[in-house]
C-alpha cells in the first residue's frame, strides 16, 4: 500500500456527531411543557412556536430565551406566578433533555469506533462557545475518540465559520498541513466551502436530519457526500491509504 495521503480527519459537532436540530426541537418542547406545568398559561404548540421565534431572533447562544418568551407572551399568561420559577422550570427541563437524549448518531458512533480501532487520528473543528461545545462532547461520550491536542472551538481560535482561517489555524496547531487533512460537516457554505478553500479534503454529511442536511448550493462540490458515515473508514482506506 502507498503512503497515507492524510494525517488527520476532523469532525464538526452540530448536526454531524448528533442531530442538533432534532435535539433542539425535543428540548424546547420539554421546556415549554415544564413551564406550563408550573403555571404558564399558554397552549403548548403556541408556546413552542413563540420560543422558536425567540431563538431565531436572538440566536441560539443567547442566555435569556425563556425570559424573552415571557416578555413576548405578556404578564397575563404568568398566572401571578413568580416568573423566575417559570424560567427555572424551562431551564431544568431543557438540561434534563440534554442528559437523557444527547447521543452520538448510530452511524457516526460506528464509524468513530472503526476509525479508532484502525488508529486514525481524529479531531474536532467546531464553531460556537467553547464551554458549550465542550459540554456537548462530554455529554455525547465522544472525547475518547479524539486526539485531545486536536480539538478546536472557534471561540478559542478567534476565527469562526465560514472564514477559511479557522481551518488553516486548526491544522497548523494540530501540526498538519491542510492538504493532508479531511473535514466532515453538514453545511455546504460553512463547512465544505471554507474547509476546501483552506486546502482540506471534504465530506458533506447529510445523515443527521438537520436543517442544512438537504441544502443544495450551486457550485458547492464536496469530495464526498455521505448520508451514512459507516462507509467512511473504507473510503479513507481505499482513497487515501489511511487506516489500512
Amino acid at each position: 500500500m502507498s503512503a497515507p495521503q492524510l494525517d488527520i480527519v476532523f469532525f464538526d459537532v452540530d448536526d454531524t456527531l448528533y442531530s442538533t436540530t432534532v435535539f433542539a426541537e425535543r428540548a424546547r418542547r420539554a421546556a415549554v411543557a415544564a413551564m406550563i406545568d408550573v403555571g404558564l398559561r399558554v397552549d403548548l404548540e403556541a408556546g413552542i412556536a413563540d420560543l422558536a421565534e425567540v431563538v431565531s431572533e436572538f440566536a441560539s447562544n443567547y442566555a435569556g430565551h425563556f425570559d424573552r418568551l415571557l416578555d413576548r407572551l405578556g404578564p397575563e399568561v404568568h398566572g401571578h406566578r413568580n416568573r423566575a420559577v417559570l424560567v427555572a422550570a424551562g431551564v431544568v427541563a431543557y438540561h434534563q433533555t440534554k442528559a437523557e437524549e444527547l447521543h452520538l448518531l448510530p452511524d457516526v458512533h460506528e464509524a468513530l469506533q472503526t476509525l479508532q480501532a484502525r488508529s486514525v487520528r481524529l479531531g474536532v473543528i467546531s464553531a460556537g462557545l467553547q464551554v458549550k461545545q465542550a459540554e456537548k462532547l462530554l455529554r455525547l461520550h465522544a472525547l475518547e475518540y479524539f486526539d485531545p491536542t486536536a480539538i478546536f472551538f472557534s471561540d478559542q481560535v478567534g476565527v469562526s465559520k465560514p472564514n477559511p482561517k479557522l481551518y488553516t489555524l486548526a491544522c497548523r496547531r494540530a501540526g498538519v498541513d491542510p492538504t493532508r487533512a479531511l473535514y466532515i460537516g453538514d453545511r455546504p457554505l460553512h463547512d465544505v466551502v471554507p474547509a476546501g478553500a483552506a486546502g482540506m479534503q471534504t465530506v458533506l454529511y447529510t445523515g443527521a436530519g438537520g436543517k442544512y442536511g438537504g441544502t443544495s448550493c450551486e457550485g458547492v462540490i464536496a469530495d464526498h457526500t455521505l448520508d451514512d458515515l459507516r462507509p467512511l473508514p473504507d473510503i479513507l482506506r481505499d482513497a487515501y491509504g489511511v487506516g489500512g
